[in-house]
């Protein structure tokens, strides 16, 4: 064996103050000649292990379990079936947080607690000895930044994150030995509304959703050589007082005035005498969690491509693509000058189109110090959603910089084709998740809105594994989700949970949206092998559907009175009600009763639960036969149905007989050829469509739809210049301008779901076993494509598909990584396993019909 790599604990590339006592372990083996892991070793500490065993993913914790605060060094070797043993991995380190009988830290609020600015907050204090190490534990009522002895503690943003307040509070774990000195210290925190207290939601002027005062709760933990330990803990004795930071809300944008700055106030010798007291506030530490994901952080700069002067005369910066992040300025002028920021992701008429922000500002303001030599600012408590920046107010001159913010995933999903449409696709896919994942998976990134939706996330779910790791970051979503679940085991349309006026004061069970409970985590299965996570959220999945049915009957319809959103946005619904689709919104809610109900079952026979397996079986098939009953006429036609409701009753496994499923086939080939392959489906149907179509051998359909230019199509936004996936289909009209409805989001991953078809169908990469055990590889060539590719960074190691169709062949190149196998699947020929390494296989196929040559760009930045 080669090489032992990757050593990963739970979903966490970084295990620095991990929640876990028995963290699973993961990692990766390089083996050329293509051997197997018959066995594995972890030397713990100073404990040693061998386990007979293939698995090299989420494998049990085999050592004592890891105290509060307790750090291990691990290191992993693998014996292949020849007995060959492998060199050890590289040492790693994982370290346990704090437990909640170990906080001695008080939450404190400013006692001057001022509506709008950031908060200040410090303390000095004295090391007296010779630091062995040094750890800061540390969140807030709101989002907060520290600082030691002047200097920043960490490289995150956004701290400490969203999360269903009430319920959980994640807190971060810093290494901050390098950083505290021997003698006089000082610590100090800006503490912002963020999403505790700021702006949230979609009615105006809606705060407090958590609380009215900002908080902050800290722990600093200075361990001496000698065995000794001090700990520095908010409590009545910081103090208080606000900076230069006069407002900072996430929708409206963030105000600082430079000429207020307070040099060295978290530095020791900083005269604080002035400032306001504290005041104890209240937080349970039995909420105190540690995040199971990667924090966000700045990823990417990007400089403007063009400068615009509209025709008012203003100045527009255009960073060429849509983005999610704030301005970094350098900016030189007067002392009190102001210069104003303004965001938007499009130009209408050539001016900066702010009306599908709706209440949101989105405006930055910077008051200059008046440096002669100039000055930098970047914002520190908000983002936008943006491709273009107005830039305003008196200034001499002025840079500046898009600073590109995003939980900080690691990429794991590439795909190329011979269609360059098709690419910007792809990208506008990638760019649509990049700018909706900070830290929470939300609907949009721009307007008063940014709410965690539930049934954009389910729906996006395979797409969202496949191009990143968003593992951790799911998995924490996943306990909110269980922690906002009502009694009777409703889940809301987001999460966390906001309470809003209207429809949205409680929860309703809402079909497509609340079964994320049991559709996201079976993705997760699925894409990262982790059934740990499945008996994690199980009683939330059984709560929704159990409680579904004691409100529905064991068979019943879907048929309550209450809203359901259906095939949401579906491009025949009226623009001011969304979901008036062209398929009854309960038969769609029935479907989806039926399609979860049986993935319950599934998830119960996996985790052993053969009582409930068969419970959820016999439900899923009554409600299938409801369904037929209701729905499908002998002649096998769907009724109050256009294409979505026959996509899902072919896809969701609702018509068991051949031949009304050759029918309800039939039927929809007709609906969509008669839409001249323009899409015709809304947020449920769209991933569905394409396979489908693909199932019922109609693929040439499917690739039709699939490149369409005309609206409503996926790559009609590729025509109109988008950098990322619309909210609707027709958000901008052809003629440039923006579509009327006040609900218009250019950043809105929803429709992007398609990607998830690119890559098992066109590229032809999919999961055959749970965490890509096993692969399948099955590209089907379609259309005027020539060639395809992608790559994934499976939890073993990094698979590859690379297809070309020439000269009346069809030749791919495989690659499989070490502990994979994969069901090769080409055709014209007997499926074919193959392990681990790289393989081609060539077949008769014809090309397309350019029979264009294959020009693959230079390989895919996997770094």
């Amino acid at each position: 064996m080669d090489e032992v790599s990757t050593v990963r604990f739970e979903h966490r590339d970084d295990p620095l103050g991990i929640a876990e006592d028995r963290p699973r372990l993961s990692w990766q083996i390089t083996d050329r000649r293509g051997g197997r892991q018959a066995a594995y070793e972890l030397a713990i500490g100073d404990a040693f292990f061998h386990v007979d065993s293939a698995d090299s993913v989420l494998v049990p914790w085999p050592a004592t379990p890891l105290a509060s605060r307790e750090a291990r060094e691990v290191r992993v070797r693998v014996i292949d079936a020849d007995g060959e043993i492998s060199d050890w991995s590289d040492p790693v380190s994982v370290e346990r947080g704090l437990v909640a009988d170990d906080w001695a830290a008080a939450l404190i609020e400013p006692a001057g607690d001022e509506r709008g600015p950031a908060a200040l907050l410090r303390r000095s204090f004295v090391a007296d000895g010779e630091i062995a190490r040094a750890r800061l534990y540390i969140t807030a009522h709101g989002l907060y930044l520290a600082e030691l002895n002047g200097e920043r503690v960490g490289d995150d943003a956004f701290a400490p994150g969203w999360t269903s307040y009430r319920h959980r509070l994640r807190y971060q774990t810093y290494d901050v030995t390098a950083q505290v000195r021997a003698g006089e210290n000082a610590i100090g925190v800006q503490v912002a509304d963020g999403w505790w207290r700021g702006r949230l939601g979609f009615v105006p002027d809606l705060r407090d959703t958590y609380g009215g005062s900002l908080g902050l709760l800290a722990q600093l933990e200075i361990d001496y050589a000698d065995g000794r330990r001090q700990v520095v803990a908010t409590d009545e004795g910081w103090r208080s007082s606000t900076g230069p930071i006069r407002s900072a809300d996430l929708y409206e944008g963030e105000v600082h005035d430079a000429t207020m700055a307070l040099p060295g106030w978290s530095r020791p010798g900083f005269d604080d005498h002035g400032w306001d007291g504290v005041r104890r506030g209240e937080r349970d530490p039995a909420t105190l969690v540690a995040p199971s994901g990667p924090p966000v952080r700045a990823v990417e700069e990007r400089v403007p491509v063009d400068t615009i002067t509209t025709p008012s005369g203003r100045t527009v910066f255009d960073f060429g693509q849509n983005l999610v992040g704030r301005l970094r300025i350098r900016v030189r002028g007067r002392r009190g000058a102001t210069v104003t920021l303004r965001h938007a992701e499009v130009l209408e008429n050539g001016e900066l189109a702010v009306r599908p922000l709706r209440t949101a500002t989105a405006t930055d303001r910077y008051v200059l110090a008046g440096d002669a030599g100039g000055e930098s600012w970047e914002p520190s408590f908000t983002f936008h959603g943006f491709r273009y920046a107005e830039v305003s107010g008196d200034h001499d001159e002025l840079e500046a910089t898009a600073v590109v913010y995003h939980s900080d995933m690691r990429r794991t999903g590439w795909f190329e084709c011979s269609d360059p449409s098709l690419n910007r696709l792809h990208e506008n896919v990638v760019w649509g998740m990049r700018g909706n994942f900070l830290d929470v998976p939300t609907d949009c990134p721009q307007r008063d809105e940014r709410l965690g939706w539930t049934g954009d996330m389910q729906v996006f779910a395979p797409t969202a594994a496949y191009l990143f790791d968003c593992a951790g970051l799911l998995t924490s979503w996943l306990d909110d989700l269980a922690a906002d679940q009502t009694p009777e085991g409703v889940v809301p349309l987001f999460v966390p949970r906001i309470d809003l006026p209207g429809p949205f004061a409680e929860p309703a069970p809402t079909a497509g949206w609340s079964d994320a409970a049991v559709i996201v985590p079976w993705v997760l299965y699925q894409r990262f092998g982790d059934a740990g996570l499945l008996r994690r959220q199980y009683p939330s999945m059984r709560a929704w559907v159990d409680g579904l049915t004691a409100s529905l009957g064991p068979a019943g319809l879907f048929d309550k009175p209450a809203l359901q959103l259906g095939d949401w946005l579906d491009p025949a619904a009226p623009p001011d009600a969304p979901w008036q689709a062209e398929t009854d919104s309960h038969l769609v809610a029935t479907a989806y009763r039926a399609h979860v109900a049986g993935l319950l079952a599934r998830i119960a026979e996996v985790l052993g639960e053969e009582a409930d397996a068969a419970k959820y079986h016999e439900l899923a098939d009554g409600v299938r036969q409801a369904f037929h009953d209701e729905y499908v006429t002998l002649g096998g036609r769907i009724a109050a149905s256009g294409q979505t409701g026959y996509a899902l009753a072919l896809e969701f496994a609702l018509l068991t007989d051949a031949d009304q499923r050759a029918r309800a086939a039939r039927h929809l080939v007709r609906l969509v050829r008669e839409k001249g392959h323009k899409v015709a489906t809304g947020f449920l149907g769209t991933p569905v469509i394409c396979d489908a179509l693909t199932s019922v051998g109609a693929i040439d359909d499917a690739y039709q739809m699939l490149t369409r230019t005309e609206c409503p199509s996926w790559l009609y936004p590729v025509t109109m210049g988008a950098t990322t996936i619309w909210e609707r289909w027709d958000s901008m009209l052809p003629d440039g301008s923006i579509n009327p409805g006040d609900m218009t989001s250019f950043n809105h991953y929803a429709f992007g779901a398609v990607a998830d078809w690119m890559h098992r169908v066109v590229a032809g990469l999919g999961p055959a076993a749970p965490g890509y055990r096993s692969l399948r590889v099955e590209p089907r060539p379609g259309g005027r494509i020539s060639w395809a590719r992608t790559a994934h960074r499976t939890p073993y190691g990094l698979a590859e598909v690379a297809w070309e169709r020439a000269e009346g062949e069809l030749r791919v190149d495989v690659t499989v990584p070490t502990g994979s196998v994969a069901t090769v699947v080409l055709p014209g020929r007997e499926p074919r396993e193959v392990e681990g390494g790289c393989h081609r296989f060539v077949v008769p196929h014809p090309g397309p019909a350019d029979d264009a040559e294959w020009h693959p760009s230079p390989p895919f930045p996997l770094d």
